[in-house]
């Protein structure tokens, strides 16, 4: 593909318009329809915008089953294009920048709405979330993710612990684990299911801003939970975050789709995720990604095909007082088992 030429792509980001879309797009991967709610236009103006990005090679469009999702990603603009982005961008971030600062404020709002849709379908769907995901992926398909965690001393984070079966297996074998979630109606489950395991410790909390220490675990598992994270990426920061040096997340997911009705159905915000797109999570994350296996189907599954991966923090220690959590805590809940 022909490189743009540099008058274009000068005229391009003289309007502002182009400039608060590549603002917004560098930070989030967004949808047509979230970016008309972030900047406030409608949608025949957006998509003009974003085709011309688009045909300048501004920005990478990803397909995710029907749906199409655009994304300003520095590590693919050419050097002469990135040294000009960034330029305009250290411009217009420094001035008077009320309508950018706009735009971020309803980005966070645009996001907010992603979690709170998941959050609505485990409120919801609590009670028969076992069954369905036996239905859907078959009996036992997530010992998988138990592959590694043995070790008598380990800490593991069961991050997005839904109901608590994997929690309740793993804690016989190790040291500690922590189970996180943010429904408290699956909280409410899980702590029935682990009643009576001492080393287990349950709590409130969002995935891009997890209740657990930097360096604090061992293994991470999110079984299944990337495609309802609204922001993937962040939620494989901070799994990384909370991994001391060599630690490993391990990681169960559905692989690509394109049935929008079981999206829909089970809550998703991403039709699965292929090797390339979670290698790339990983590599901005802070993970080296490893193995990535496709799962031989499971008997009596009528749902997508899975993937088991395994990626590791590298072991070089981080600097004290480093730390790559997001800008907003969330209040770390316990909850009693049983209660």
């Amino acid at each position: 593909m022909q490189r743009p030429d540099v008058l274009d792509q000068l005229a391009t980001l003289s309007e502002e318009t182009r400039v608060r879309l590549l603002l917004v797009l560098e930070a989030q991967e967004l949808m047509v329809g979230e970016l008309c709610q972030v900047l406030e236009l409608p949608q025949s103006t957006v998509s003009r915008h974003l085709k011309q990005l688009v045909d300048q090679q501004w920005l990478s469009l990803r397909r995710d089953g029907t749906r199409s999702f655009y994304r300003l990603d520095l590590r693919r603009l050419d050097p002469a294009s990135r040294k000009l982005w960034l330029l305009v961008r250290e411009r217009v971030t420094g001035s008077d920048a009320s309508s950018f600062d706009a735009d971020q404020v309803r980005l966070r709002e645009v996001l907010a709405q992603r979690r709170a849709d998941s959050q609505r379908f485990f409120a919801v769907s609590a009670g028969d979330w076992q069954r369905l995901r036996e239905e859907l992926y078959g009996p036992g398909f997530d010992l998988v993710a138990l592959v590694g965690l043995l070790e008598p001393g380990s800490t593991v984070g069961d991050l997005g612990c839904g109901s608590g079966e994997l929690t309740a297996l793993v804690a016989p074998f190790v040291e500690r684990v922590i189970g996180v979630d943010a429904s408290a109606e699956m909280l409410q489950l899980a702590g029935q299911r682990t009643q009576g395991l001492d080393n287990v410790e349950l709590r409130s909390g969002q995935l891009e801003n997890l209740p657990i220490a930097d360096s604090a675990l061992d293994v991470a598992v999110l079984n299944l939970v990337l495609s309802h994270a609204a922001e993937p990426e962040r939620t494989l920061r901070e799994a990384s975050r909370a991994l001391r040096p060599g630690g490993a997340a391990l990681i169960v997911d559905l692989l690509p789709h394109r049935d929008d009705a079981l999206r829909e159905r089970l809550g998703h915000v991403w039709q699965g995720f292929s090797h390339a797109a979670l290698d790339e999570a990983c590599e901005t994350a802070g993970l080296t990604l490893g193995a990535f296996h496709p799962l031989p189907p499971r008997p009596r599954a009528q749902g997508p095909a899975l993937f088991a991966a395994s990626a590791r923090v590298p072991r070089v220690p981080k600097l004290q007082g480093e730390s790559r959590r997001g800008e907003t805590a969330t209040p770390v809940t316990p909850v009693t088992p049983g209660a």
